[in-house]
C-alpha cells in the first residue's frame, strides 16, 4: 500500500503537540514521525528519557532545546541533532505564531 501525506500540512492548534507516525517497522528498526508544536513546552521539571536514539530536525519554525547536563540548544528551519538513548531533554520552547513542524526518526543503536 502507498501512504503519502505532506510535511507542511497544517494542524488544528491544540493544547497537545500534533504527532503523526508516518512509518514504522515492525521489525524493531525505525519510527519516522511528523511533530507539530505551536508553543508547546515539556512540563516543568519533566525529562524525556528514551530507549532509543533520536534524529530530529526543525523544518519549519524554530525550537529550544536543553539537556540534563544544562546545555541550551536553539533550532530553527534545517537545523538538526542526535540525541543518544537516554540522554535526558526536555523541550524548553516551541514558536507559536509559526508552528515549528519537526521531523523525527527514531531508532535502536
Amino acid at each position: 500500500m502507498i501512504k503519502r501525506g505532506n510535511l507542511f500540512s497544517p494542524a488544528a492548534k491544540s493544547d497537545e503537540e500534533f504527532l503523526e507516525v508516518l512509518m514504522s517497522c515492525k521489525s524493531g528498526g525505525a519510527r519516522v514521525e511528523r511533530i507539530v508544536s505551536q508553543g508547546h513546552a515539556s512540563p516543568p521539571d519533566f525529562w524525556y528519557d528514551q530507549n532509543e536514539q533520536e534524529f530530529v530536525a526543525v523544518l519549519k519554525g524554530n525550537a529550544e532545546l536543553e539537556f540534563e547536563d544544562g546545555t541550551v540548544m536553539n533550532m530553527s528551519l534545517g537545523d538538526w541533532v542526535i540525541i543518544p538513548e537516554h540522554c535526558r531533554h526536555r523541550v524548553n520552547s516551541t514558536s507559536e505564531i509559526t508552528p515549528c513542524v519537526w521531523l523525527a526518526v527514531f531508532g535502536k543503536n
